[in-house]
């Protein structure tokens, strides 16, 4: 006898409840998971409808107390049978329960409050609108400007107006404070309207759009992808454009083909590039059907914005990776914009990312794939050389940008003319020789990366473990440990390279960068953006907007700085210190660092103006910096390739990550070797020893976090079927082991942090 569990009210905030039922075998082959099922409910029987989330043949209750389904409903896989069905797929791939995949892919209903929705409108004539904008730009109202510019197309010739915009996208995204919207209504030039909604749609006006002209290497990427979609053909495209070479425009040309045809879109947009100029160009070719998904919004909201798509109330969802799961019930097409970030990967169970999971969907819901980046993934970069995407190239910038010119900094030249300063004697240069041109610099320094590896400041020596290849961490109490494997060593007096003094654990924060800036060009007006300077609610929109309205001339940040922003007087971004993201404990570092390296030049030069860039290292001559200081990406490609082909790293082979956590060390060491153990006899049963490496258990590099104390394994295996064939053997020898009440095991694959 085989038992479907099934969720009978998906809208419910406790999703967890699921109710089994037998499957009478007339609809043994109709029962999938997803199916939608009409079962006889509570004491009164009565027929209510529900969705089957798991099969099984084991009985929960009393065989005897199980109550058969009534029927499958006829042509019923609606759209929560195809999310669960992509629930079912996630907790099978990535390892997960179905309660948590449900969770993820399910929009679960809160109460939900009516919400305001505020509208700005011009209270004058589009041409007396015009009038006040010019005496604005005169006066240098830069929030003014921004919000009138707002109201017209991009048009040079009559500005035709829009009717209305949207109150939380002018404050939000356009970064207009909510006083100049009050002392633009004081004036009469605009009135702000107020009305309660539920699910309302904002007004189904579109906006007023001149279409741009695409380049000849633009429009060849566009017409080949609308072409084969008319056609039938659902394929997974990559598109490789250098920063700034457009690819926007190409999205927005194939979205609207999409759109006629009547179908949906998502798009997807790393949470630190979903910047108000990206939004806006959506905003202004297709008006108020799109809708945007953010982190800031409550649950509530979030239901809201899914039963708008749902509806059909709208044709474009754009936002970070939760957006994948939007209820269109038409979907045609998936963009993922930027699709190398390491957000797309969820930190939280299950631990899924959002590219194979957009594959996924597209197959479900026959939908097209686009994968954009200037700095693709290895993963989809070897895919696409393979056959499985479609490979499509941007190799130059659109328009009047061109590429900066990029110069490198050996900072141990620096050291030998006796300068100690952050700052090489050539980008000090450059600094002054644009603070005078009134032109404006970003200072870039990944302090993220930074995970106390220990370097030589005389020869660039970094110390590394002899089995790994990994940077080794420095310590408190002096040793330095791999937290893949668990070697340690002793921190070294004197660099084992060279024979210098002048080794130690790296690093230099923000702050202390700023501090620097100012004592160096005192006459700078100087910004600083971190995790510290943005904790406030609309901190990044502060800096960002002061910056753009030319209130700085130096912005000084970490990698939030240079994902997506678009400032055209900056001309110079100096890279303080590259090493910082190169020697992170990490197998992924050199290719994040050639990633951060080519997104931070990307912001030089995006204007009328030529840009330069100035990348400061102690290792000039590593692969991933000379790379990316001539944007070579398939040079970079197959120097990490070779390395991640001899160390057995993903894409080369896939790795299982197995975190055991607990409060008691003496259980989770004692857990973690159990399931070490338990791999090898896996791997020795499966008869695959030589093809499965096992590494640890060792202490992770956040050994102890909140008094619990945390062991890694990590497993490589070519094949990636073997690894979820492991995580399921590991899952029921947990379930039926006492060793591991006390313990909470989490697996990921492919990890993108380490641990």
């Amino acid at each position: 006898m085989h038992y479907a569990d099934i969720i009978v009210d998906i809208s419910h905030e406790n999703l967890d409840k699921s109710y089994q039922y037998s499957i009478p075998e007339e609809f043994r082959e109709e029962a999938i998971i997803g199916a939608l099922v009409i079962v006889p409910f509570g004491k009164g029987n009565r027929f209510i409808k529900g969705y089957i989330v798991d099969i099984s043949e084991t009985a929960k209750w009393k065989v005897e107390l199980i109550k058969p389904i009534h029927q499958i409903v006829p042509n019923g896989l609606v759209i929560e049978s195809q999310l669960i069905s992509l629930a079912y797929w996630i907790k099978e791939t990535f390892g997960a329960t179905m309660n948590d995949a449900l969770k993820t892919v399910i929009p679960v209903k809160k109460s939900v409050k009516s919400i305001e929705k505020k509208t700005i409108r011009l209270a004058i004539s589009a041409e007396e609108a015009g009038n006040y904008l010019e005496v604005f730009k005169k006066k240098n109202n830069k929030g003014r400007v921004r919000l009138l510019e707002a109201f017209f197309s991009d048009s040079d010739e009559q500005p035709q107006a829009i009717e209305e915009l949207d109150y939380e996208l002018a404050v939000n995204k356009l970064n207009i404070a909510r006083t100049t919207i009050q002392d633009l209504e004081k004036i009469g030039i605009i009135t702000t309207k107020v009305e309660r909604l539920y699910r309302n749609p904002l007004s189904n006006r579109e906006t007023e759009y001149e279409s741009i002209l695409l380049s000849k290497e633009q429009k060849f990427i566009a017409d080949e992808i609308i072409r084969d979609y008319k056609a039938g053909f659902r394929k997974t495209y990559l598109i490789h454009g250098v920063t700034g070479s457009g690819k926007t425009e190409v999205y927005l040309e194939i979205i609207s083909s999409v759109i006629k045809q009547g179908k949906k879109v998502i798009m997807l947009i790393p949470e630190i590039a979903l910047t108000y100029q990206t939004v806006m160009r959506f905003y202004k070719r297709f008006g108020s059907r799109i809708s945007i998904m953010n982190s800031r919004l409550s649950q509530g909201e979030r239901y809201d914005q899914f039963m708008r798509a749902k509806n059909g109330d709208i044709d474009i969802m754009i936002g970070p990776r939760s957006a994948l799961f939007t209820p269109f019930k038409d979907l045609g097409l998936i963009i993922m914009d930027e699709e190398h970030e390491s957000s797309y990967k969820s930190e939280n169970p299950p631990k899924y990312h959002a590219r194979e999971v957009a594959i996924k969907r597209g197959e479900l819901s026959g939908a097209s794939i686009i994968l954009g980046s200037a700095t693709p993934s290895l993963e989809s970069y070897k895919k696409a050389l393979q056959g499985e995407y479609k490979l499509f190239t941007l190799p130059s910038r659109n328009g009047e940008g061109r590429m900066p010119k990029i110069w490198i900094e050996d900072l141990r030249e620096e050291l030998k003319k006796k300068n100690k300063s952050i700052f090489s004697l050539h980008l000090k240069e450059l600094i002054q020789d644009r603070l005078n041109k009134k032109e404006q610099i970003i200072l870039f320094i990944n302090r993220r990366g930074y995970a106390g590896f220990v370097s030589c400041r005389s020869c660039g020596f970094v110390m590394k473990c002899p089995h790994c290849d990994v940077s080794l961490t420095a310590h408190n109490n002096g040793t330095l440990i791999c937290h893949y494997c668990g070697h340690e060593e002793s921190m070294p007096s004197k660099c084992p390279s060279c024979g210098s003094k002048y080794i130690a654990a790296f690093g230099t924060g923000t702050q202390k960068v700023e501090e620097m800036v100012k004592k160096e060009f005192p006459e700078a007006r100087v910004l600083r953006m971190d995790t510290d300077t943005t904790k406030t609610k609309d901190g990044h929109e502060k800096i960002l907007s002061a910056f753009a309205n030319q209130e700085a001339d130096i912005l000084v940040g970490t990698q939030m700085i240079v994902k997506g922003h678009d400032f055209p007087m900056v001309t110079l971004v100096g890279i303080l210190a590259a090493d910082l993201s190169l020697y992170a404990s990490d197998y992924r570092a050199a290719e994040r660092t050639y990633q951060l390296l080519v997104q931070a030049a990307g912001r030089a030069g995006r204007g009328r103006l030529p840009g330069e860039v100035v990348i400061q290292t102690y290792q000039p001559e590593h692969y991933s910096i000379s790379a990316a200081s001539n944007n070579d990406y398939d040079g970079f490609y197959k120097q990490e390739m070779n390395y991640r082909d001899l160390l057995k790293y993903p894409p080369a082979a896939h790795i299982l990550a197995i975190l055991i956590a607990s409060k008691d060390e003496n259980k989770a060491i004692f857990a973690a070797k159990l399931l070490g153990g338990a791999a090898k006899e896996w791997a020795e049963t499966e008869q695959i020893t030589e093809d499965t490496i096992i590494i640890g258990p060792a202490a992770a590099v956040l050994s102890k976090a909140n008094d619990i104390y945390r062991y890694m394994i990590y497993v490589k295996q070519s094949d990636y079927k073997y690894l979820i064939l492991l995580k399921n053997y590991l899952e029921g020898y947990i379930n039926f082991s006492e060793h591991f009440e006390m313990c909470n095991v989490q697996f990921d694959f492919n990890p993108m942090n380490s641990y």
